[in-house]
């Protein structure tokens, strides 16, 4: 029965896997439409966030399953309940991808010093979400540490986004609208890092029982 059950959660940890490089796919190839102008990208991305979205079901299918067939014991319990909610937040990195490809498929980008800034930002992001799935497939708590840690250097990015476009605004040549979309897109991605924050903080309860915020 043991190794049933351990075979079922190798599994499990593989759809992770899968559904995190769906994931990390998508945010790089809203970053390469921004930077690279290259709207025609963001088709992509909509795939991309339809197939996390299946992911998302099929892995919540496996969880409940194992719930219920499996009996686990606490441990066990609490990784599949943590993969649960894992699954949520790597859904909502798929929908806010798809926001961003959205908004470069509407808005006429262009390269700037700003949307530098913000490719810089979508790389330390999808580190962040790489990792925040590694740290729970390796059940690796100062990897899950790490990543809630390296959220300052997201935050960063954002900060030093805002500040630019506080500069652009102050020109009167400046279209307001496209700094809006830019700043709208820096936000999503700086959403995305706090999911996968939200992602390493369900990895320390797998390994722990508790929760950060408890």
């Amino acid at each position: 029965m043991r190794s049933k059950f351990d075979e079922q959660l190798d599994l499990l940890n593989k759809e992770l896997i899968t559904m995190g490089a769906f994931c990390e796919n998508a945010i790089e190839l809203s970053a390469n439409a921004l930077t690279k102008g290259k709207p025609e990208l963001a088709d992509t991305v909509f795939h991309l966030s339809a197939q996390i979205a299946e992911k998302e079901r099929e892995i919540e299918n496996r969880c409940l399953k194992l719930l219920l067939q499996q009996q686990p014991v606490a441990k066990d319990l609490r990784m599949v309940s943590s993969a649960l909610k894992m699954v949520t937040d790597m859904a909502r990195i798929g929908d806010q991808s798809a926001d961003i490809a959205e908004i470069i498929t509407l808005a006429n980008i262009r390269s700037t010093d700003s949307t530098q800034v913000i490719y810089d930002m979508s790389v330390a992001v999808i580190k962040m979400v790489t990792d925040s799935i590694d740290a729970f497939v390796k059940k690796d708590m100062q990897m899950a540490k790490a990543v809630i840690d390296y959220d300052d250097v997201v935050d960063s990015f954002f900060d030093k986004v805002k500040k630019m476009l506080i500069d652009l605004f102050s020109k009167p040549e400046t279209d307001g609208e496209y700094a809006i979309d830019l700043l709208m897109i820096a936000k999503y991605f700086e959403r995305i890092g706090d999911h996968a924050v939200n992602i390493a903080k369900w990895v320390l309860f797998s390994i722990t029982g508790t929760h950060m915020e408890d």
